[in-house]
């Protein structure tokens, strides 16, 4: 694990860092629906890509309770592109180091110059686009459940985003210049940040469950005929 002094999640900032905590922006009626929206959804899995959830659509849409804040960076021409139900448990108690996240997911597949490779991955299909793509991004993180520091917050490296595609190698340079911040959250709360921030995840060391609905957020269109699979 690279040794890194804390920023505090309280002092960090969209506008400045890449990352920034929404406090209660879910209300519990709300968290309930979400719930009960993925609820069949796989949950011996690290990670469940998530399509075809109509319950979701009118939470996720940029006039929504989740939507409304990344049209508040993106504007309101933004829709969800991408969802993931994260879904940590004493069993399924995963780590993951440093990272950016560099794959986006398409309806089909056209080979337009700068999108490549091409993967399938729980039978949607992704492809990496040029980093262009990325920046016009924003990820959101709803927390269903609390995550204190003992259960494995995701952990961010302020202003990592602005330094465009980051070699690996040179990855642990750059999270010990830009220190990190571990995103502790309520059940409720929201996480926003630039799509490219450097991001990792421990294993918890007091290990509940920790639900997270992550969603990506675009307000471009793609080229060459590509379209954005959406949710």
């Amino acid at each position: 694990m690279i040794d890194t002094t804390p920023h505090e999640a309280a002092t960090v900032t969209f506008a400045r860092d890449g990352a920034q905590r929404f406090q209660a922006a879910v209300p519990l009626a709300t968290l309930q629906d979400i719930l009960q929206a993925v609820a069949d959804q796989p949950s011996a899995q690290a990670g469940v890509r998530i399509y075809g959830v109509a319950a979701l659509r009118p939470l996720l849409a940029c006039t929504g309770p989740i939507g409304t804040i990344a049209a508040s960076v993106l504007g309101p021409a933004c829709r969800p592109v991408r969802a993931i139900l994260f879904d940590k448990t004493p069993d399924q108690n995963w780590s993951l180091g440093w990272h950016q996240d560099r794959t986006i997911v398409v309806r089909e597949r056209i080979d337009v110059e700068g999108f490549e490779p091409w993967t399938v991955k729980s039978g949607l299909l992704h492809v990496a686009p040029p980093f262009a793509v990325l920046t016009g991004m924003v990820t959101l993180r709803v927390h269903l459940d609390p995550v204190p520091v003992r259960n494995a917050p995701l952990l961010v490296a302020p202003g990592s985003h602005r330094l465009g595609r980051i070699p690996v190698n040179e990855v642990g340079d750059v999270v010990r210049r830009c220190r990190s911040t571990a995103c502790v959250a309520d059940a409720g709360d929201i996480w926003l940040y630039a799509t490219p921030i450097l991001h990792a995840s421990e294993a918890a060391a007091e290990p509940d469950r920790r639900r997270v609905l992550q969603v990506d957020f675009s307000a471009d269109e793609l080229p060459g005929g590509l379209r954005w699979l959406g949710v």
